[in-house]
């Protein structure tokens, strides 16, 4: 299944890339090559084999319950008390995204 320079487009344009003239053709050759060179990988019977979509599995979550250690447990008033900013119980930070500024 060769891709097509709209494919290549698409997946560009959903990556945000420009990809302007020849590039977008040297792209699509390149992906082209790409796929091409994992049409071996379909060759293989593998009948019994139930795809893989994760490296490790059915494994969910390894991470162990929350549960509060008593005198190792920091006090709010103490985690807060260098912040630079907060708002109610929580630390202010500034906005990465650029949206909607600081509140």
């Amino acid at each position: 299944m060769a891709l097509s320079k709209d494919d290549v487009r698409g997946i560009a344009e959903y990556a945000r890339i420009a990809l302007e003239g020849d590039e977008l053709e040297q792209m699509t050759a390149y992906l082209n090559d790409a796929v091409d060179m994992l049409a071996p990988v379909l060759e293989y019977d593998l009948p019994d084999i139930e795809p893989t979509f994760h490296p490790i599995g059915d494994l969910a979550n390894v991470m162990r319950e929350d549960e509060e250690l008593g005198q190792r447990d920091l006090p709010l008033d103490v985690a807060l008390e260098n912040a630079a900013s907060t708002h109610d119980r929580f630390f202010r930070v500034p906005s990465i995204l650029g949206e909607g500024g600081e509140r």
